[in-house]
């Protein structure tokens, strides 16, 4: 099964980002972009990839060790920005240092369950709002609007492993169908 550990925004977050998309939507150039649905918007912690059911288990006792040792601490999406021409998306503000230890600390259980982690890099707090369909498409009139966007203040409370359905074939290019298969409160 194909997981991946994130940070789910709550819905009037992700009620203020949908505003802001449906925005960005009117720009022109926008139907050369595939937009990410709702359902999808998450704040992606470690992406394990194809994990073998039978390390669930401990994956889980892992997971919910590291969601433990991590007190809450206050979010909001703040502004956006684009990696190379092909992928747009909404920041992060607040206790940005906390989310960096938490992803750091669900890389470690998967590595430690002996999952083959990719590479590790610095972690950067993102949330994927569209990806362009072709190599041309200009993001940065989106990253300029994305500038202004101010989300309300919000508590990460929660640790969640999401399961990413990949589309069914004949659907191709559809978007993902994501099953949260376990979630952890922070802290105590």
């Amino acid at each position: 099964m194909r997981l991946f550990a994130a940070v789910l925004p709550p819905p009037a977050a992700v009620d203020e980002l949908a505003t802001e998309v449906r925005r960005l939507k009117t720009l022109p150039g926008a139907d050369d972009l595939r937009w990410t649905g709702r359902e999808g918007w998450h704040f992606t912690l470690a992406f394990m990839g194809e994990v073998d059911e039978r390390l669930l288990p401990e994956l889980r006792g892992r997971l919910a060790r590291a969601a433990h040792r991590t007190a809450p601490f206050p979010l909001r999406l703040h502004g956006g920005g684009r990696f190379g021409r092909r992928t747009l998306w909404a920041g992060a503000a607040g206790a940005l240092d906390d989310i960096r230890l938490l992803a750091e600390r669900t890389d470690a259980a998967a590595r430690r369950t002996g999952i083959a982690m990719e590479e590790h890099r610095a972690y950067h707090a993102h949330l994927t709002l569209a990806r362009g369909r072709t190599q041309t498409v200009d993001l940065r009139p989106y990253v300029d609007e994305l500038q202004h966007f101010e989300g309300a203040r919000w508590q990460a409370g929660e640790l969640v492993l999401v399961r990413s359905n990949l589309a069914a074939k004949g659907e191709p290019g559809g978007p993902p169908r994501y099953e949260t298969v376990g979630a952890w409160p922070l802290g105590t």
